[in-house]
């Protein structure tokens, strides 16, 4: 099996890459630098097959597919600055990248006759209530343009091709690239206390536990609409943040504050990120282990 993967320079498109390796299947990486961007730790990705790429190339986008003829797309890259994606002069570019880049990959895919997996987020529903969302709820009304152009985004894969996964997930770390994870060891190392909002509810996603699946989506044609993070109970950031310390030995006071008292994100942000993940069992896939254990082992390969 071939794959192609965009955003090979961020932190899922790394292990979606190392993924594919230990499985021996060819993976070709791609983003929109020359060369490979992100951490060099010796792992398969840096030696696999790179394509140098910018999605909003159209013609570019078609050219390298077509070169690939791939099996299955696993299109990881987007913009995911949520509070850059609010600045009107940059509106136009997270635009181009999240809807327009969306709709030129899955255009290719359909010309290619591959498979596509569409990476989204729990920013496409309006984040209001308790109840967890499924998949295939389609009441979104997402609250900031990051959410938009990302649910802009499914549609551009539902609308265009037949053989799709999209895939939303939350509250993202791992080890190629920022999280909140590494963030919060950095400042609890720094500082006696800290304030973490304890009004929004989710669960995180280890991007080593999401690349197995991505990969088992991959091998079957179970198509559609999936929510993936990893397994335990709801949780706040602040819930999150005190297990990180926890694990990790630090004794940083950690204050719950809402996200009115925080106020310091420009774009708004859901109260109620609660996926419900039941449909991958449903469809006979394997889900990701608890977060804690995530966490866990994130710790530990990062070093932290």
């Amino acid at each position: 099996m071939r794959l192609f993967v965009t955003g090979v320079g961020g932190q899922l498109g790394h292990d979606v890459m190392n993924e594919l390796a230990r499985r021996g299947y060819n993976g070709f990486g791609s983003d929109v630098q020359d060369e490979y961007s992100g951490i060099q730790d010796g792992s398969a990705v840096t030696s696999m097959p790179y394509i140098g790429l910018d999605i909003t190339n159209k013609d570019a986008v078609l050219a390298a597919v077509k070169e690939v003829t791939p099996d299955v797309i696993v299109h990881c890259a987007a913009w995911t600055n949520v509070d850059g994606a609010e600045d009107p002069e940059q509106k136009p570019l997270v635009h181009r990248i999240n809807v327009e880049g969306t709709q030129n990959i899955a255009d290719a895919a359909k010309i290619v006759d591959a498979k596509m997996i569409y990476l989204s987020t729990d920013y496409v529903f309006n984040g209001q209530g308790e109840r967890p969302w499924q998949p295939d709820d389609k009441n979104y009304a997402p609250l900031n343009y990051y959410g938009q152009t990302k649910l802009e985004g499914e549609l551009a894969v539902e609308n265009t091709v037949d053989k799709y996964f999209i895939v939303r997930i939350a509250w993202v770390f791992g080890l190629n690239g920022n999280n909140f994870v590494k963030t919060m060891v950095n400042v609890g190392r720094t500082h006696n206390t800290v304030r973490v909002v304890n009004d929004q509810i989710g669960t995180p996603t280890y991007c080593y536990d999401l690349a197995r699946l991505l990969v088992d989506m991959a091998e079957t044609e179970k198509y559609g609409y999936y929510h993936a993070t990893n397994e335990g109970e709801y949780i706040s950031w602040y819930d999150f943040t005190c297990e990180i310390y926890k694990q990790a030995g630090i004794d940083t006071k950690v204050i719950p504050v809402t996200t009115e008292e925080y106020g310091l994100s420009v774009a708004a942000r859901p109260f109620n990120s609660r996926l419900d993940r039941s449909k991958l069992i449903r469809a006979g896939f394997e889900p990701l282990p608890p977060w804690q254990d995530a966490v866990s082992r994130y710790l530990k390969e990062a070093k932290l």
